[in-house]
């Protein structure tokens, strides 16, 4: 089966430049709005595609500068027979290095034979497809590939409208099925009636074997077709070629009236039933019409899960459920760099956070927090924020990550694989353990940040260290309010060394005479902070502290304290693309 070995596009709509290496089996592009990602796969189609003609306007052009064409170029490997011959390709064969991603303009010892093919579209709109190599140009020859050679290799695409794929039409996946080509035309010459009756008592003669694939993939996916299905003339349809000849369930009923989902699934299946004659698949938005459990199941028929890919798929997705589900080595991240387009691989060691924050993937900023309090800790400033007029950080496109806890090196670690793939990525971590200073510098020198407190302190310490006697009693009163006034007092008590009692503390700072000394807010702070049943070390918890404790009583905090939550507000109400 024929896979692309090589991407170059330029000059087309968004991308000024890009140059990729994909890989067989699943390709899925990722990356903001905006980024590329349907271009990439339209460049694909539009290039490798069956077609004479291409609806392109002054528009498709970057900066509609129709000056500069636009070009395509794919370069193709796992040639077929008919591709490798020399008689009608020889002087367009060219030699491809894998380790090193180099192409050598002639076939050579331990290169695979390769084909180029280009299209490029000039100002005048009009396309031009052409097999490139250096010895073909110097000879001032032209050609493009066999029109049944383009017909076997174009790719097949799930979009929103796909439906066409399932009648027997010339580059369809029924056309592809089946080597039978079905003769409607004794049926088409009856009344429409007669003609769908006539047709399908013959067509299991003419289109069996394609029937019964169709029956089989929809079984699998679980699309309900009925006993079997049928090859009957589309009522629909007015054109007298196998075009009229369309899937139907056994009560006669057309499957291109399936829901997109359905439609999906049934030809994805069908693609892996050609994958030997039309091995690439292109898919616009995965999730597209499928809930969780049939998303699921349609990766798996593109083969997501197999040791040896069926296909080569490029898709692109915005849903976390397929980034879930996909190997971190089937992503790739599509971002702009200064003046060109650049494709980078997600890597192996990002697996982990790819499991418990896909949609991290599919932001374009990323806050790696130490674990659940200091997620809740931004929740509720951000919902505070968002209440009073100021910019949400979601909107802004601030993904949170749950980093874990444990030592901060984990933290910069999963932040270091963010900034790695192009992602604008900050830690949030307490200060409690010091974390390596090589990989915190290395973090920072990559353009990472931190947002963390004084050396020592927990986010509970920086907490209860920084904030007003009347704010403490509000945060001790929803600290009983939740857990009971019983195991806050035995906390309190524990904590001090039966010194101290949740009775008194709270006597203090109702008293306008008194002062809560440091001592004792070090006990609540070793009270709130045990590790059974800590008092506020959960999102929700922390969230409410945030929203309904500190900020709404932010002029009775520290400066410094305001400062460093000011500063990490500020960094994530930043937009970035």
């Amino acid at each position: 089966m024929a896979v692309i070995r090589k991407v170059e596009i330029s000059h087309f709509r968004s991308i000024k430049s890009l140059e990729w290496y994909p890989t067989p089996g699943i390709n899925c592009l990722i990356g903001s709005g905006d980024s590329g990602k349907s271009t990439v796969l339209d460049a694909i189609d539009l290039c490798l595609g069956a077609r004479r003609s291409i609806p392109i306007t002054d528009a498709d052009f970057h900066m509609i500068d129709v000056e500069t064409p636009i070009s395509v170029t794919l370069t193709l490997g796992d040639l077929s027979d008919s591709l490798r011959n020399y008689e009608a390709y020889g002087d367009y064969l060219r030699g491809y290095e894998d380790l090193l991603g180099t192409i050598e303009d002639e076939p050579g010892n331990g290169l695979e034979t390769v084909l180029s093919l280009n299209l490029e579209i000039a100002g005048d709109l009009e396309p031009r497809w052409r097999l490139r190599s250096d010895r073909a140009d110097a000879k001032g020859s032209e050609r493009n590939l066999n029109w049944k050679d383009r017909l076997n290799l174009a790719p097949t695409r799930l979009g929103a409208t796909s439906d066409h794929n399932l009648a027997w039409r010339r580059g369809s996946v029924l056309g592809r099925l089946s080597e039978e080509t079905p003769d409607a035309s004794l049926a088409l010459s009856q009344a429409a009636r007669e003609a769908r009756k006539a047709f399908g008592n013959d067509a299991d003669a003419q289109l069996g074997d394609a029937l019964a694939s169709v029956k089989k993939a929809a079984d699998e996916l679980g699309i309900p077709i009925g006993a079997k299905a049928q090859a009957l003339l589309d009522t629909h349809s007015v054109s007298m070629t196998g075009g009229s000849i369309a899937l139907h369930d056994e009560n006669g009923v057309p499957l291109r009236g399936l829901g997109l989902g359905s439609t999906r699934l049934l030809i994805a299946g069908l693609q892996r039933e050609v994958a030997a004659v039309s091995s690439i698949l292109l898919v616009d938005e995965v999730e597209n019409g499928l809930e969780p459990h049939r998303i699921i199941r349609l990766l798996g028929s593109l083969g997501a899960k197999e040791q040896v890919p069926p296909q080569q798929v490029f898709a692109t997705t915005h849903s976390p459920i397929v980034l879930r589900e996909l190997a971190a080595r089937q992503l790739r991240v599509l971002r702009k760099s200064e003046d060109r387009h650049v494709v980078r691989l997600v890597a192996d060691t990002a697996q982990g956070t790819l499991r418990s924050a896909p949609e991290a993937f599919l932001a374009p900023s990323v806050l790696v927090c130490e674990g659940a309090s200091e997620i809740g800790f931004v929740r509720g400033f951000e919902q505070h924020c968002a209440a009073n007029g100021r910019p949400s950080i979601f909107a802004c496109g601030v993904a949170l990550v749950d980093g874990g806890g444990g030592h901060p090196d984990r933290l910069y670690q999963k932040a270091t694989e963010f900034v790695k793939l192009g992602y604008r990525a900050g830690v949030f971590r307490d200060a409690d353990l010091v974390p390596n200073a090589q990989i915190e510098a290395a973090f920072h020198q990559a353009a990472g940040v931190t947002f963390t407190w004084h050396a020592g302190q927990s986010l509970e310490a920086a907490i209860i260290g920084n904030i007003g006697d009347a704010t403490l009693l509000v945060l001790l009163d929803y600290a009983i309010a939740e857990h009971g006034q019983e195991m806050v007092a035995a906390h309190v008590q524990s904590a001090s060394a039966n010194q101290e009692s949740i009775e008194n503390l709270r006597a203090i700072l109702h008293s306008p005479q008194q002062i809560i000394s440091p001592a004792q807010r070090d006990i609540i702070v070793a009270a709130c902070t045990t590790k059974r049943n800590p008092w506020f070390k959960t999102i929700g918890r922390m969230e409410y502290v945030a929203r309904n404790v500190l900020a709404p009583n932010f002029g009775n905090v520290s400066e410094d304290f305001q400062n460093r939550v000011n500063a990490l507000l500020a960094w994530a109400q930043t937009l970035h693309g």
